[in-house]
């Protein structure tokens, strides 16, 4: 269906693909991975025609249409949710757009000389309507928008009044419902909460077409692709299986690219050897240059390159008392909404509780209340003896000073650190080499985030309260997190969508529920296989 043939593209200086090919075949669901920088983007824009190949080819099959869902949704404003979503799904919205036209010409008393021409028109335009499947446009729209976490009253309503992360659910939908041949999706779940993740993977798990996605959620992945499109060197490898198969057999194959290059140089040492020790002497003067000539007639393996793998064994944290929090008879509310009605909790050392809750449940808010960003309009929320407490949510990027640098910005908060762990840290949290002399003022929101939770674990405070850390990190700085947080010594609150780092470091769930707080023991796996359900949206 999509075919790169030996395609070569270069940036500027930088050589992204040299001579690569990979195929996307009929129904097939595929994941591109790479390191950050790698040219996964360039590939969508190759395939949707947006960047042309310096060398190579992009084949497409005739007929193919292609949906491409990436994070640069553009202006949305003046019509509601809904309008919106279906204005993306081209024929069918065109003949709506018409026929909505038609009827406003109707309702004209000074076009009341051409209602035989109009009604004409309006005729037509419904048999096309109705060819195509048009009356059931809005009721899967509407389907699809349910699917990804919008209210019903939200989507009738502007959708100029959405933020940044909403207006991309709304791109999202759009894509979904034009049903294309091939789903071309950059970090779709990007902005989703995790009700919206899985009803996309079973949206996706139905979808006939094929599929090319990139995504930092493992978890995701796995479930949902069954090929993985891997850019290593300006090269595309294809490996069948899920993520998790991906890294397993991409793994056998560096263990044996490594015993293959050692051998080879064991077999290139011994002959030289041989030719050093007898070159002098004229009797084995014909077997020294048959030798010479063997090693010249060679194709030498290339070192295979070394993965560096993300790690930074952070300090320990102090100890705290044994109460680390609580919350007793907590109130809250925001205008006439209620949040929270005599809500009692106690967290203690070592706990490690995740939050779960739909939108508006005020999972961040009594982040908020524990971190101390937020008071209870009545109640006490008290910290322990001895607790020295770390908060991080979107907003605390804005602490970051525009003007310094990354290394300013470390260094002044650790000056007696050396610079060498420093710089370890900041590579390890995505900022290598000469990256640390950006100023803060031209980061990106997860380059913030990753500098924001670098400065706080270096010193690690013996409480953390983490709403959504891993939003804009890329898997291998997931993973460093989660091992690293997985020798914490310390107590967590956290709020998250990623399913592995929940399952990997809680050992506590508190529920959010119309009915109140639900504690559950165990950790999130525990908790879903009480409660029947991976979130409090989905409800079996």
């Amino acid at each position: 269906m999509i075919r790169l043939d030996s395609i070569s593209k270069q940036h500027g200086r930088q050589i992204l693909f040299l001579e690569a090919s990979a195929v996307v075949n009929r129904g097939e669901k595929a994941a591109l991975v790479g390191p950050n920088g790698a040219g996964k983007t360039t590939v969508f824009r190759l395939i949707t025609r947006e960047e042309v190949p310096d060398d190579g080819q992009v084949s497409i099959d005739r007929g193919v249409t292609i949906g491409y869902f990436s994070q640069d949704v553009g202006e949305m404003a003046g019509k509601s949710v809904v309008a919106e979503t279906m204005d993306g799904a081209g024929p069918v919205s065109d003949i709506m757009a018409e026929l909505r036209a038609i009827e406003h010409a109707l309702a004209d008393p000074e076009r009341v000389n051409e209602m035989e021409e109009l009604l004409t028109r309006l005729g037509h335009a419904q048999s096309r309507f109705e060819e195509i499947d048009g009356y059931a446009l809005e009721s899967r729209a509407r389907e699809i928008l349910a699917g990804l976490g919008f209210a019903e009253d939200v989507v009738d309503a502007d959708v100029g009044n959405l933020s940044g992360g909403w207006k991309m659910r709304v791109a999202l939908a759009r894509i979904l419902l034009l049903r294309p041949d091939v789903l071309l999706l950059d970090e779709p779940t990007n902005h989703l909460d995790i009700e919206s993740i899985v009803w996309l993977e079973s949206w996706l798990a139905r979808f006939e077409g094929a599929l090319l996605i990139t995504s930092h959620d493992r978890e995701f992945l796995n479930r949902v692709v069954t090929k993985v499109v891997e850019i290593d060197g300006g090269e595309l490898f294809s490996y069948s299986g899920n993520y998790d198969f991906y890294e397993q057999q991409r793994a056998i194959t560096e263990r044996q690219q490594a015993a293959q290059y050692e051998r080879q140089q064991a077999m290139l040492a011994k002959e030289m050897r041989f030719i050093e020790r007898f070159k002098a002497q004229a009797a084995k003067a014909a077997q020294v240059q048959s030798r010479v000539k063997k090693l010249d007639k060679i194709e030498k393996l290339e070192p295979p390159a070394k993965r560096q793998r993300l790690r930074f064994d952070f300090p320990a944290a102090p100890r705290s008392g044994d109460d680390v929090a609580k919350l007793d008879g907590v109130h809250k509310a925001f205008g006439s909404r209620v949040i929270y009605d005599g809500l009692d909790l106690m967290i203690r050392r070592r706990e490690r509780w995740c939050v779960m809750g739909v939108n508006g449940a005020g999972k961040s808010t009594l982040l908020k209340l524990v971190g101390g960003v937020s008071a209870p309009d009545r109640g006490a929320v008290s910290i322990g003896a001895s607790v020295k407490l770390g908060y991080f949510a979107q907003h605390s990027m804005e602490v970051l000073d525009p003007a310094k640098s990354v290394w300013e910005t470390l260094s002044e908060a650790f000056p007696l650190a050396s610079i060498g762990s420093l710089r370890t840290l900041l590579g390890v949290f995505g900022f290598p080499g000469d990256s640390i002399d950006k100023p803060c003022r031209v980061l990106s929101g997860g380059e913030k985030a990753r500098l924001v939770l670098a400065r706080m674990l270096y010193d690690p405070p013996n409480f953390l309260v983490l709403d959504e850390p891993t939003n804009h990190l890329d898997m291998d700085t997931k993973d460093m997190l989660v091992e690293a947080l997985g020798g914490y010594d310390g107590t967590m609150v956290f709020v998250s969508h990623d399913r592995r780092f929940l399952g990997a470091l809680s050992n506590r769930v508190l529920e959010l529920t119309p009915e109140g707080a639900l504690p559950y023991g165990g950790g999130y796996h525990e908790y879903v296989a009480q409660s029947g359900h991976e979130a409090p949206g989905l409800r079996s």
